[in-house]
């Protein structure tokens, strides 16, 4: 399973000290409100769960599906909504959990559709911040990792659905995205 993986970006310890730590001032500043924990499946799961432990304040968890990478590598500019939220969210303090925030795309649709049902705030935790692909103006609140242009997996993140279970943050060899391609 790790033969696709030219090197590990971020060990399991160095997620496991970040969720902590984000948890930590998500429970400070977060205290007192109505707080709902937003997951966009699937690659949130690990993160998101390691990050609620480290939570200390009563908080409510609702998922979305979202994607606008549809199996392949690249986002393609168009998101899809597969599963929407149960929560009414009028008056509550959305924290949007995300794995990693790329090109932007999804979490910009999804932050208007949310807008549009009058939450008191939407703020995004993300494990991962890529701004070298961002294409929309959009910069999360709570960052844990800022990364370089290259392609991840693990620890959620997929390639071709499959390598969300790595305990760690990979960088995938440039070979198997070579012959991906051609």
């Amino acid at each position: 399973m790790h033969s696709i993986i030219d090197r590990i970006l971020i060990d399991s310890d160095q997620i496991q000290a970040k969720c902590k730590e984000l948890g930590e001032q998500i429970s400070k500043d977060y205290e007192g409100k109505n707080v709902l924990l937003l997951g966009l499946l699937k690659g949130c799961i690990p993160f998101m769960s390691d990050l609620m432990r480290h939570i200390t304040i009563p908080i409510r968890v609702d998922f979305m599906d979202v994607s606008s990478y549809h199996g392949g590598t690249f986002s393609t500019g168009q998101v899809k909504i597969n599963k929407d939220i149960d929560t009414n969210i009028e008056g509550v303090d959305i924290l949007i959990a995300e794995d990693i925030v790329d090109t932007g795309r999804t979490l910009d649709a999804v932050i208007q559709l949310l807008t549009l049902r009058k939450p008191n705030s939407i703020k995004v935790v993300t494990l991962l911040d890529k701004p070298a692909g961002r294409k929309v103006d959009l910069k999360p609140d709570y960052v844990g990792f800022t990364i370089p242009p290259v392609f991840v997996l693990g620890y959620g993140l997929d390639y071709e659905e499959y390598y969300r279970n790595l305990p760690y943050i990979g960088v995938i060899k440039e070979e198997v995205l070579t012959k991906k391609e051609v």
